[in-house]
């Protein structure tokens, strides 16, 4: 079993509103509001406006949180629940 770290494991893909996309560390989220565009408020209070709605935020936390659970247990990251 190879333990996987690094950074690359805490990032999200997100996408601003002219359409770039960029990385964000899912670690760092402290808020997700929608008004009406999604913002996204960091811990160090930096505020990103992309186009990806609060729910799909949330849904890709908890997919990188799920594949950080399953790198430390050893669980089989091909499992259905870490891919969707």
């Amino acid at each position: 079993m190879s333990r996987r770290s690094g950074k690359d494991e805490e990032l999200i893909t997100v996408t601003r509103l002219n359409g770039s996309e960029f990385v964000i560390n899912a670690e760092m989220i402290e808020t997700i509001e929608a008004a009406p565009d999604t913002i996204i408020t960091l811990t160090n209070k930096s505020k990103f406006v992309v186009c990806e709605g609060v729910e799909e935020i949330v849904r890709r936390v908890v997919q990188y949180k799920r594949r950080l659970r399953a790198t430390n247990f050893g669980e089989d990251l091909n499992d259905p629940e870490f891919t969707n």
